[in-house]
């Protein structure tokens, strides 16, 4: 993958500042690392990589919140349209962390907002604020439920419009149940656009058949690592995920 990237124009960090589509549309697709690959060879010439001290493969480490009773998990898993989900996401590379709330409401608006934080401390005053003001579930309730970690390149279309994500190496740590899962085979890409302006990447995905699959870290990871909730609209899902790892 990095022979291949190399190929790429690079664009610094500063010049992704101005593309941070908080309002956007997501759209997710899972595939396989030798089909990223075939995919990466397409897309030179229509894409730049985001490029940080000479690198571009960033690693993550994500820790997901919901309360005791998971009504964030379940709010997904029962289909509501309107739902929340609160993380905090460390950038190692640059031990930056972030608390954030990520909302999607029922025309397939993702809202994102976060704040640059040292640690998890929900009871202090600066994080209590920005959870009363976004979150919609009492901070009593919540505790952390699921860890994950993964590398992430982000490429951006030519014209600024859109990020391209692609992660790789996933793992997860469940905080509750205490099993972990290691699904390095699985490659997860995620088209952020504003609206639904022209995309280069989704005739080269159409090509290589890698169909739009639904794949939330949280709810995906914690089906799969706990076994006291409820997978039932996860089913399907679920097995879907198993043939594509099971095709590598």
């Amino acid at each position: 993958m990095d022979k291949i990237l190399n190929n790429f124009p690079p664009i610094t960090l500063e010049e992704m500042s101005g593309i941070k589509l908080m309002n956007r549309i997501d759209t997710k697709f899972v595939t396989t690392r030798p089909r990223l690959l075939q995919l990466l060879r397409m897309l030179e010439g229509d894409y730049l990589v985001q490029e940080i001290d000479g690198a571009w493969n960033m690693p993550y480490d994500t820790i997901y919140w919901d309360t005791e009773h998971y009504d964030m998990y379940n709010a997904h898993q029962t289909g509501r349209a309107n739902r929340q989900k609160l993380r905090f996401r460390t950038y190692l590379c640059s031990d930056l962390q972030f608390m954030e709330v990520k909302s999607k409401n029922n025309h397939g608006r993702t809202k994102k907002k976060r704040m640059e934080v040292k640690d998890m401390q929900l009871e202090e005053a600066s994080k209590a604020d920005f959870l009363h003001q976004y979150l919609h579930y009492e901070i009593e309730a919540l505790r952390p439920t699921i860890q994950n970690r993964f590398d992430r390149v982000t490429l951006v279309n030519r014209n600024k419009t859109e990020r391209l994500t692609i992660d790789t190496n996933l793992r997860f740590q469940n905080l509750v149940s205490g099993k972990g899962l290691d699904m390095r085979d699985l490659v997860i890409i995620e088209l952020k656009r504003e609206g639904l302006c022209y995309s280069p990447v989704l005739e080269k995905l159409c090509a290589l058949h890698i169909r739009p699959h639904g794949f939330s870290k949280y709810c995906m990871g914690s089906a799969l690592t706990n076994e006291a909730l409820n997978v039932n609209r996860f089913k399907r899902k679920l097995i879907e995920i198993d043939k594509i790892r099971r095709a590598v």
